[in-house]
């Protein structure tokens, strides 16, 4: 280096910001693609959590629809014997203890329950022991200074060459940032939107088998380690012994 002309030395600065620029673009069209697929897996995620939406209310319409045929037979029974035997009397599943949390919530209120808090503020990372801005860190090195002006990055290179070269890569590295706070933010989201529907696929899951599992929160259940039978399948047994037995 000692040995360089001032001429030498203009064309590696001058080499050295043209790979700059370049680098800073690549960062750029990254970013950008890194964006382009986040959008689409948010996408991707709503339409997710919309079948299973229809999935869990397409279980609530077969719980009304057991309902009614259960109330047919029982008013069918009261039509042709007049009146029931108490030995033959069926007690109602919508009175045991099971059915009522499953289903006594009622779609409504299980959608609630999945639904996730307003997020008022987001949690700050740490780098290098301090607190980064909502754009992730960045290297000091390579950079003058930057600040958070309007929840936007603004940067500040180490100028050399003072030109349009290094205008545009101010540029690059301001939506760089941007598209990471982006990211980040699309990250709790999507966070938020499975943990929502894992909650969703419990509930059907509770709903087709008519097994609670174990059940920790619950403390009428010995340790949560009681697993019942499969209420539905039960269910559609004692309806079929019932219509039997009318015919």
């Amino acid at each position: 280096m000692a040995d360089m002309t001032v001429e030498d030395m203009t064309i590696r600065a001058n080499q050295v910001t043209d790979e700059s620029l370049e680098s800073t673009r690549r960062m750029l069209q990254m970013a950008e693609e890194t964006k382009d697929t986040g959008v689409k897996t948010m996408v991707m995620l709503d339409q997710q959590g919309e079948q299973l939406r229809r999935v869990d209310q397409g279980m609530d319409q077969i719980n009304q629809d057991m309902r009614q045929a259960e109330k047919n037979l029982t008013d069918l029974s009261k039509c042709c014997g007049l009146c029931v035997c108490p030995c033959d009397r069926v007690r109602s599943i919508e009175n045991d203890g099971r059915y009522k949390r499953t289903w006594g919530a009622g779609i409504e209120t299980a959608s609630r329950e999945g639904d996730g808090g307003v997020v008022s503020s987001q949690p700050k990372s740490h780098h290098n022991g301090q607190a980064t801005t909502p754009s992730g860190p960045y290297v000091k090195s390579f950079l003058t200074h930057y600040t958070l002006q309007n929840d936007k990055i603004k940067v500040f290179l180490a100028r050399i060459t003072n030109d349009a070269r290094e205008d545009e890569m101010e540029e690059n590295l301001e939506q760089v940032g941007s598209i990471i706070g982006n990211l980040k933010n699309m990250a709790l989201d999507m966070g938020t939107e499975i943990d929502k529907q894992n909650k969703t696929i419990d509930r059907i899951n509770e709903k087709a088998t008519g097994k609670m599992g174990k059940r920790k929160d619950l403390s009428e259940f010995d340790k949560g380690q009681i697993v019942m039978a499969d209420m539905n399948k039960a269910r559609i047994d004692e309806a079929n012994q019932r219509a039997n037995k009318l015919l």
